[in-house]
């Protein structure tokens, strides 16, 4: 954990006498990461921040001087966007749209809508022609991997509900040149999530780029933009590993001249990897006990807090902030379980990980919580009060 964390949970230590359960940030490493990722970036690159991984405002305030948009998923994300980012560029995408969703980006001049379906595209081009307003446009493709390695979380290049068919794409240019409202702008992909391997996504990046000069052949256009996602992987099992960004900037600039894409802007919507690091969710331990041979440490919270470990099935990393209290009960040099405090045995943040020393009033502190963490989370589950929020800024 960062100094200023740590700092700040010793002193809040000494302060407490209830139970503590909570979330910090630190949004001065947030500002030091988004400034150091914005930076790598080759110059005809942009870089926008995807609200779902987490859009707590002083998350959104923080990214704000560094991004060059931010995303949103839904008609919810996107009204919570047009509040608190007003003066940014947004751009709406995600399946299953709303026609009042659709209308509100239309009435609210948004960036650009991401078109998931022919049906959708249809309902926009009634919603802009009754509006006498226009909209640009980029058409999501889900397209072949053509051998390329997948990931855990493989978003495309396979059936799913997300994009349109490449055989689909004749008709909904048809559908976009029919009218003077819609400018197509270019292209969506976003085919795989957890991404490790910089090798496996400068070869997307090269896929996404053979395709959008394939259709601008096939078809006559003159598009500007291919957003080509986010997907960069937090390794929770090994946090030392990482997506390296710093490698994967500076060697793109020689797929896109390898590609001769130097016309193209590559747009970026990255969510997890600009946020996860900055985020620790900490629980106090309630409770240590044996049961049938196994070590349980039950804390002030759980999954309907942090449901991260339980969506992406692994332990998740953590240290201990021990308290001076010699009359705790307490295991040394054991293999414990961390759990919450829901009435299921599904409520496990981290099985059978061996631990030094830990006893009742210790704080565990989840690193990697600051990104699909508490806003993914069933929270009102058991009607467990919710955690306290703390935001660090110099």
């Amino acid at each position: 954990m960062t100094m200023a964390v740590r700092k700040k949970l010793i002193h809040l230590q000494e302060q407490r006498t209830a139970p503590f359960c909570g979330y910090v940030y630190d949004l001065t490493a947030l500002r030091h990461h988004i400034a150091g990722m914005k930076a790598a970036l080759p110059s005809n690159c942009e870089l926008f921040y995807a609200a779902k991984a987490n859009p707590e405002p002083a998350i959104l305030e923080t990214l704000s001087p560094f991004v060059d948009g931010f995303e949103a998923a839904s008609g919810g994300e996107l009204k919570w966007l047009l509040q608190h980012c007003p003066q940014h560029s947004l751009i709406f995408g995600g399946p299953g749209k709303l026609p009042q969703e659709l209308q509100l980006a239309v009435d609210r001049q948004i960036e650009t809508l991401h078109i998931e379906s022919l049906t959708e595209l249809r309902r926009l081009v009634d919603i802009v022609s009754q509006r006498r307003l226009p909209m640009n446009v980029m058409l999501r493709m889900n397209i072949s991997l053509e051998g390329l390695p997948t990931t855990r979380l493989t978003m495309g290049g396979k059936p799913t509900p997300f994009g349109l068919d490449e055989s689909e794409l004749e008709q909904a240019i048809n559908i976009i040149n029919a009218t003077s409202l819609l400018e197509l702008q270019g292209f969506h992909f976003h085919l795989m999530s957890h991404q490790l391997n910089v090798d496996v996504h400068l070869a997307l990046i090269e896929l996404y780029i053979r395709n959008v000069k394939k259709w601008s052949k096939n078809f006559g256009l003159n598009t500007s933009i291919i957003n080509v996602g986010g997907g960069f992987g937090i390794n929770y099992v090994s946090p030392n590993q990482h997506f390296d960004w710093k490698t994967f900037c500076e060697r793109l600039p020689s797929i896109i001249k390898e590609q001769q894409a130097e016309q193209f802007r590559l747009r970026f919507e990255c969510g997890r990897f600009v946020t996860a690091a900055c985020g620790y969710y900490v629980m106090e331990v309630l409770d240590i006990k044996n049961n049938l041979g196994e070590w349980f440490a039950i804390g002030h919270g759980g999954t309907h807090h942090f449901r991260t470990p339980a969506a992406q099935s692994h332990d998740h990393p953590f240290d201990v902030l021990h308290r001076q209290n010699p009359n705790s009960v307490g295991v040394h040099n054991e293999s414990v379980t961390l759990v919450g405090q829901l009435c299921t045995p599904k409520d496990v943040l981290a099985r059978q990980q061996l631990v030094k020393e830990l006893a009742i009033g210790d704080w565990v502190v989840f690193s990697l919580a600051g990104a699909y963490a508490w806003n993914i989370s069933h929270q009102n589950f058991l009607m467990h009060d919710a955690p306290e929020m703390i935001y660090l800024s110099e």
